[in-house]
């Protein structure tokens, strides 16, 4: 198990997080709102390139409310 954050584009994210239980709520502009069943809600910047570290670990960590580890096993 690893407690580090990966990189990862704006392509892959929303794929893995589909897995984790959101779907997508509504998109406006280069933002894509997902929503979870019991409430959560993600705004993910949908851009041609990676999502910065620090705000990919504020929508994993923070929004998700997903832990790293938990993360890394989707």
């Amino acid at each position: 198990m690893s407690d580090r954050l990966s990189s990862i584009t704006s392509k892959k994210a929303p794929k893995k997080l589909k897995k984790a239980g959101f779907s997508k709520h509504h998109q406006r502009g280069s933002h894509l709102v997902l929503k979870h069943p019991d409430g959560r809600m993600i705004v993910l910047p949908i851009h041609n390139n990676d999502i910065p570290k620090g705000t990919f670990y504020n929508i994993i960590v923070h929004q998700a409310k997903l832990s790293i580890d938990e993360w890394n096993n989707i």
